[in-house]
């Protein structure tokens, strides 16, 4: 799993991906930060982090697309599935490699709060615990982009399919305000709003208060998605 990690990372940065991928981030969540926090005086980045959320939608298909979609086109899976070495320890290893490109910009956000409290009051507890929250589901959202990217041979696909299923979260909350106040539509609301993923985040930037079952809830999904991605590759491994 180890040479999977190094060389899954590595290509992230000899390639242009990881490049635009925290590039990306940094300068989006940058605007926000400048625009709220040190213009608008605002003392919370969580505020920041919450109106920047949908920089997801193109952030993680940019990172996730190639994972494995690239390798089943250029047919160098092959070598992977026929290699001793568990399905597991390479879909895990091309994880974490993907969580850890993805920690680079996550560190750089560790120091706007500092920067808040150089000029001014700033709430450095609400703020770490909301980059936290922040980095799960990214996690979560990266997890899944990686089982899409394992369906196809197509980068684009990959891409195009992983923006679609995040749009589609990311307009949770409104697509359960159009099901109708029929007994059928209230209960239908109720498990939607369960399902929804942003509620964690959510809490800490309006209620400054950590919901532990919800980091639970973030935690199995990552764990669900691995497990899907391991299963779509055994499948195809058989044959």
């Amino acid at each position: 799993m180890l040479a999977i990690y190094k060389r899954e990372f590595k290509s992230y940065f000899q390639s242009m991906i990881g490049y635009i991928f925290i590039a990306f981030l940094a300068l989006f969540v940058g605007i926000y930060f400048m625009a709220y926090n040190l213009n608008g005086g605002y003392p919370y980045f969580s505020y920041c982090l919450y109106g920047s959320m949908f920089i997801f939608l193109v952030a993680v298909p940019i990172l996730t697309m190639k994972c494995f979609a690239e390798e089943r086109k250029s047919k160098t899976d092959q070598l992977l599935l026929t290699a001793p070495v568990r399905i597991v320890d390479i879909v895990v290893g091309k994880y974490l490699a993907m969580i850890s490109v993805f920690l680079i910009p996550m560190l750089l956000f560790c120091f706007y709060p500092l920067v808040i409290k150089l000029n001014g009051t700033a709430y450095l507890k609400v703020d770490y615990t909301a980059i936290f929250a922040y980095f799960l589901l990214g996690c979560v959202y990266i997890a899944i982009g990686m089982f899409l990217s394992a369906l196809t041979e197509s980068q684009i696909i990959a891409a195009v399919s992983t923006f679609a299923v995040l749009l589609v979260l990311y307009l949770w909350d409104g697509l359960i305000s159009f099901l109708p106040s029929n007994t059928v539509g209230t209960f239908l609301s109720g498990i939607m709003e369960k399902m929804e993923l942003t509620h964690v985040f959510t809490d800490i930037f309006t209620n400054n208060l950590l919901s532990v079952s919800g980091l639970i809830y973030y935690i199995s999904l990552i764990v669900l998605f691995i497990f899907l991605t391991v299963q779509s590759i055994q499948k195809r491994r058989w044959s």
